[in-house]
């Protein structure tokens, strides 16, 4: 797992873990630092950690064990006011009784700037979120999105070298939330701000951040960039979590040139990348991802392994087809193929041969 070491990191966690109730670990044994600049996205399902993680890097909750250092200072005993943290969450929280230019002068206010000051930097955070003529509104009077922009630029308003997300698109609609997906990354680049942002959703995970950290039961399952998370998971969970995935239950029959040929539980054999097993015997869970199963015999090598498949289901995507197959006994296999202009439209009651390339496969933990 790639890290950078804590001593050139702007944000450290260190051996940190975290229990409401002295028994129950929420967080185990955390360790993670981050460059400054870098967009850190905190992914995984509810109850993972990772939302635990952020507040108590914000200062709203303190940590039971460890050393959370910001700028490789110790920060555990700084009141959240005092960290220079801004913050986004998902309900906005702006204040309802001052107009969108009060909510973003506020926190200036707070840091004792003069008037002209404030203003100076309200209308630049104003601009930078598209908003400059929205500054004598109330938040009531605006949509959603508009009041998902000003939170996003309070939060940046005193030009604060960290800021911390908290799912702050959950409540927008698809359209709406790709384009904020896209803005606020590049808002972070832009001013070079080192983010970390907190999701459940695997794509807004993919499509922002430089790396993402797959929390699942208080630990960090993977912390990698997105095509490296995507195509090349370290553990089933991963593999489930991230993105649509196929799997297939079998066991390791031997591993040989850096590949594990696995006997599937339905009787066939295929060849995969050994990731987390290592010896013939050891139950495996092989992974493969939709749009790596290849239809098309032709490309692929002459001895690879194929296995008969039966579709089941055609669903026409617009960009993609996806086909859903019974394979190895499973009804639940799913392929993708790119709408082109020679790619086959599969039948449902057709049997076809599918395949793919080793390299693309691979054996897991069960």
């Amino acid at each position: 797992m790639a890290q950078t070491h804590s001593n050139d990191a702007f944000v450290a966690f260190e051996r940190v873990q975290k229990s409401y109730d002295g028994e129950t670990l929420v967080v185990k044994d955390l360790n993670l630092s981050l460059p400054k600049g870098e967009f850190l996205t905190m992914l995984g399902p509810s109850g993972s950690g990772k939302t635990t993680c952020l507040m108590m890097l914000a200062g709203f909750e303190t940590a039971t064990y460890g050393e959370i250092k910001l700028d490789g200072k110790p920060i555990n005993n700084i009141p959240p006011h005092k960290r220079g943290i801004g913050m986004v969450f998902q309900n906005y929280a702006l204040f309802p009784h001052m107009t969108v230019a009060e909510n973003l002068a506020f926190p200036l206010e707070v840091r004792k700037l003069g008037k002209s000051e404030r203003e100076a930097k309200v209308k630049r955070a104003l601009d930078m979120v598209q908003m400059g003529a929205f500054g004598g509104r109330r938040p009531a009077q605006l949509s959603g999105g508009q009041q998902q922009r000003i939170a996003l630029a309070r939060a940046l308003v005193f030009e604060p070298e960290l800021v911390l997300m908290d799912e702050p698109l959950g409540a927008l609609d698809k359209q709406l939330r790709e384009h904020m997906q896209f803005e606020i990354t590049r808002i972070a680049h832009d001013l070079g701000i080192t983010t970390v942002y907190v999701t459940h959703d695997q794509t807004e995970a993919l499509t922002m951040s430089d790396r993402v950290a797959v929390f699942n039961d208080g630990r960090i399952q993977q912390l990698a960039p997105p095509d490296e998370l995507y195509e090349a998971p370290q553990n089933s969970f991963v593999a489930q979590f991230i993105g649509e995935n196929n799997t297939l239950d079998g066991t390791v029959q031997e591993i040989r040139d850096g590949y594990a040929i696995v006997k599937l539980d339905s009787g066939e054999t295929i060849d995969c990348k050994p990731v987390n097993v290592s010896k013939p015997g050891e139950r495996t869970l092989v992974s493969i991802r939709p749009e790596r199963v290849e239809i098309d015999k032709s490309r692929l090598h002459p001895d690879a392994h194929t296995l008969q498949a039966e579709v089941l289901e055609f669903v026409y995507m617009g960009d993609i087809f996806r086909t859903r197959l019974r394979v190895a006994g499973r009804e639940d296999f799913v392929i993708k193929t790119r709408n082109a202009p020679d790619q086959r439209r599969l039948k449902p009651g057709e049997m076809i041969e599918i395949g793919w390339l080793a390299d693309d496969c691979r054996a897991l933990d069960a």
